[in-house]
């Protein structure tokens, strides 16, 4: 899974320390840089790659929305402040999304998926695999050995022949890097249409009889797709 790389610029070093550890905590993501100086975070996005920023919105070299207008489109954000007046500024200037701090794993979680989904990491459709963090541990898992892929709130459950694998992930996010032979037929199910074995009124039976819900706008897309 390519990562999407990111920078932190908080002129509060905890609030640095912070988002850091919870970055560390998410597999695709990747932190290239973290500053306390906004002119210092200038310097390194013209020299290095990076795609995604945690800008806090009020430092005193540079405001942070003064240093989006600086950097432009060429950057996506998550705006963090202490101050919800600046919400509504922030979204102004189109970014992913706004935190307020204190700023819990959970809301963090939320809005990196959110960013997540803006980014065409299709690399995957490409390949006969890709790679997972599941309970601390990187999986790699061939896309011919899924048999669906089930929702649970900020997390998919990803079921294969042998195994289950938890990823901190949304459905509609990983439903762009599957292979074709994947197909939505539930709001919270995407199935492989090779280890289909039946279908019903209002079910799949897969291999090793798993039984996965058809949705009804849904179902006309899985027959066409099973011709």
């Amino acid at each position: 899974m390519k990562k999407i790389k990111c920078i932190i610029v908080d002129d509060e070093p905890l609030a640095v320390s912070l988002i850091g550890s919870y970055v560390e905590k998410v597999p695709f993501l990747e932190l290239v840089f973290s500053t306390e100086n906004p002119i210092e975070a200038l310097e390194f996005i013209q020299k290095n790659e990076a795609e995604l920023v945690f800008l806090d919105i009020q430092m005193p070299e540079l405001t942070g929305i003064n240093f989006m207008k600086i950097v432009g489109d060429k950057m996506k954000y998550i705006l963090t402040t202490a101050y919800s007046e600046y919400a509504l500024e922030g979204y102004e200037h189109n970014v992913v999304d706004y935190l307020l701090k204190p700023i819990s794993f959970d809301r963090f979680n939320k809005s990196i998926l959110k960013a997540k989904e803006r980014f065409p990491l299709n690399e995957t459709k490409e390949n006969s695999h890709f790679f997972v963090k599941s309970s601390g541990q990187q999986y790699r898992i061939n896309f011919n050995e899924i048999l669906y892929v089930e929702s649970i709130k900020d997390y998919v459950n990803i079921k294969t022949e042998t195994q289950e694998y938890i990823v901190l992930d949304t459905l509609k996010s990983l439903e762009n890097h599957l292979p074709e032979n994947f197909a939505r037929v539930h709001k919270s199910f995407i199935l492989n249409i090779d280890k289909v074995k039946s279908v019903g009124l209002k079910k799949v039976i897969l291999i090793s009889e798993n039984e996965v819900p058809i949705g009804e706008i849904y179902k006309l897309n899985l027959l066409e797709k099973l011709k």
